[in-house]
This record gives C-alpha cells, structure tokens and sequence, in this order.
C-alpha cells in the first residue's frame, strides 16, 4: 500500500445540464414503455437545443406512449419553465422518431429454442464489457470525490426547487471536487468548484457584487452542508462561478444528447468504464443492466469485509447468455488472505449474471419504489434505494470463504 500523497478528482452536473436533461427524457419513456410492456425492448436517444427535442431509436413494445407530454412533463419538473431561458417545458418542439428494432438483434436477444434453465432463454442484447466498483471510502461504499460532487448539486436543485432562499437560481450547474489522500485514506478536500446558472443580477447590483453574494451562499448552503468540516481547512480552494455571470446555459447554452454523462453516471473516474451509456436502454442491454450487476457483486464484496476496494469486469456476445468473461481485482486490499481468485470462485457461484437472471434479481422490468428517470440524475450508484445497492449476498459470501 502507497502512503504517497496525490490528488484525486471527480465531477458531477445538475438535472438541468443539458446533458443530463437528455439523460432523463430517455429514461422517463423507458418507464413508461416497460410500465405498459415490462417485456419491451428499448433504445431511446434524446436531443436537446435551444426550444427543441427530439427522440429516437428503436423499440420494441406492446406500449402506446405520448412522447411530447413526457418530455414536457420532465422538462417542467427540472425546472425549465420560463420564456427567457429558451427552452421552456410548454413551447418547445417535441419531434418523436421512434420505430421499430431490428428483428436481427430481437432474435438474437429473445431465444426460442429449447433451452434447459430459463435464465438462458435471454441472450446479451449486445457485446461489450461493463465494469462495477466498490470502495469503504463511504457509507455507501462509493468513492468519496463522486459522492461529494453528486451532493453538491443535488443540494443546489434542492434549494432552487425549495424556493425559499437562493431565488435566483436556474436548473443548470456543476460541481467538481478535489480530495488530498494519504495512501488510500482522504485527508482533506483540496479544491471544490461549483458553477451555477443564475438570473441577471438584481437592478442596483453590478456583477462583482452579485456574484460575490452568489459565492458566499454556495459556500454557506451548499459546500458546507455536504463536505464534512473536518476535511475543510484554509488552503482548501474554492472557485464558484470562477468566470463569472452564468445566466445562458441549459440546452440553449449547449446542446444535450443521451449517453455523454457516464463517468458523472458511474465512479467519477475512480474506476473504468466499458464505454456503454445507460439511460434509454431496457434491461436485456447489459450495458445497463450488467453493470448494475456488477456494482452489486463488488458492493457486497467490500460489504462482507472480503477487500477494502474492489473492480468487477463482465463482458458478453450478443445472444449469448453466460458470460464470456469474469474477472475481479482487489488492487491489494483482500483481507482474511483469500486471493483474488479465490473471491471469485465463490462470486461466480453465489452471483448469476445472465441477462435474465440480473433483471429477476432486481426487478429491471417491473420496478418498485424506484424508475429509471430517478437514476438519470446524480448517480446510478451509492443511493440506497436501488436494489443493486443491497449488501444481502454479504453472509452468503463469509459463509462460502468459511469466516
């Protein structure tokens, strides 16, 4: 173990980012495609411009679903609701082209042939690796940089929607954080950078002054509600709004797509990526829902005591069921002295990761107490109630390493 210190950074983004507004477009059709169909096949791609969206790809689904009201319906719930920002939930375009999936991918997903367990009726919708990460940096087991970002901006939304203090904030904003560590232990935050949209400074107010009010309450309301005071000190930097007025942004300050989040989406660079976006896409994409698989095997992992951090990497073939590969690397951390392919006998054992099998064990076609929308802002990982997040496999884990 290194007791050398560097820095580490990740960044996260608001639900009206651009981007992020795509993100969770594409994945409200996804609920309600599978909320009428829990067997429909769905690959939807969201744009966003100034006072424009459009919506494609390919679905397959017994499902009638009104694409303008739940784009709408979305954009009005970020907070999009006013003429001047240019992209308002009620006049922007809403061009739907969604149409049918290829019948070449559908056969290869959906087996017909006779097959001797039914978890390999359902092959991988596609090729690919997925990666899944845990660490004991958190409570939630996830990466401390990631976490305090996503926090960052989950708080900002909350006092603009909350509306109480803070009025002139707008739906678009982004955090960064840097964290000193010693060794593998965080010792303090070195940098924290908060970008916000924001209304044109009052009358009577120039632009220094009003964004020096904006930075006091960020640094106030903000940064030292989510970063603990103990890893705050003189020397920790921090930059808000550090170029100054912020009022264009959203989808008329850069245009938004699907898919172009997925480190904000994952570990914030703390671990790989297989390259594979989630949002739009149902449950036989392992792209999603393999990834959340292996969130989970990792997760439970590090729950059970097994490692201090630990990365999962599955990959598959289209059509195929079984995996084509597992592996598991405890970067030196296992404890107990079990090796890393010692763990991975028993992971392989106890966690199934055919397509089908991952979308019974979490429910992905039929959600309860949680929708694919909710997971298309401020992290698919580290929120408690998405089942991937569950640690129930951890005793059945001791049990097989016999501890």
């Amino acid at each position: 173990m290194s007791h050398s210190r560097y820095f580490f950074t990740s960044e996260s983004v608001s639900e009206g980012h651009p981007d992020k507004v795509a993100d969770q477009i594409s994945d409200a059709m996804l609920d309600e495609f599978i909320k009428q169909d829990p067997n429909s096949r769905v690959a939807c791609e969201t744009f966003v411009t100034t006072g424009q969206v459009i919506v494609g790809g390919e679905v397959t689904t017994k499902g009638i679903v009104d694409v303008q009201k739940i784009a709408r319906e979305v954009i009005t719930a970020i907070g999009y609701t006013k003429g001047e920002y240019m992209f308002e939930a009620n006049s922007c375009g809403v061009l739907s082209a969604l149409h049918s999936q290829s019948p070449d991918i559908n056969r290869g997903v959906d087996r017909k042939e006779e097959i001797a367990d039914e978890f390999d009726r359902v092959g991988a919708g596609d090729q690919g690796m997925m990666f899944g990460y845990a660490c004991n940096e958190t409570p939630e087991l996830m990466p401390a940089a990631i976490q305090f970002a996503q926090r960052l901006v989950k708080v900002l939304a909350d006092i603009r929607k909350a509306g109480k203090i803070m009025t002139y904030l707008r739906p678009d904003a982004k955090s960064q954080v840097t964290l000193e560590y010693e060794g593998d232990k965080v010792i303090r935050v070195d940098a924290v950078v908060v970008s916000t949209q924001h209304d044109p400074e009052p009358a009577g107010m120039s632009e220094a002054e009003f964004q020096a009010v904006i930075k006091k309450d960020i640094i106030e309301n903000v940064i030292k509600v989510v970063i603990p005071a103990a890893l705050l000190d003189e020397k920790t930097k921090m930059h808000i709004n550090p170029t100054g007025r912020f009022e264009i942004g959203g989808p008329h300050g850069d245009t938004g797509l699907t898919g172009r989040k997925i480190i904000v989406d994952t570990y914030g660079g703390a671990a790989p990526h297989g390259g594979g976006a989630f949002s739009g896409k149902d449950p036989s994409k392992v792209d999603r829902s393999a990834a959340y698989a292996a969130r989970h095997v990792a997760k439970n992992i590090v729950a059970a005591g097994l490692a201090d951090k630990c990365t999962v990497q599955v990959s598959y073939a289209i059509g195929v069921a079984r995996p084509v590969s597992i592996y598991i690397n405890t970067h030196g951390t296992g404890k107990h002295g079990f090796t890393d392919a010692q763990i991975q006998e028993k992971a392989e054992q106890i966690f199934d990761l055919r397509p089908l099998a991952i979308i019974r064990r979490f429910n992905l076609d039929r959600p309860h107490g949680w929708c694919y929308r909710e997971t298309a802002a401020y992290g698919h990982f580290g929120r408690e109630n998405f089942p991937w997040e569950k640690t129930e496999k951890v005793e059945e884990l001791k049990k097989a390493l016999g501890i």
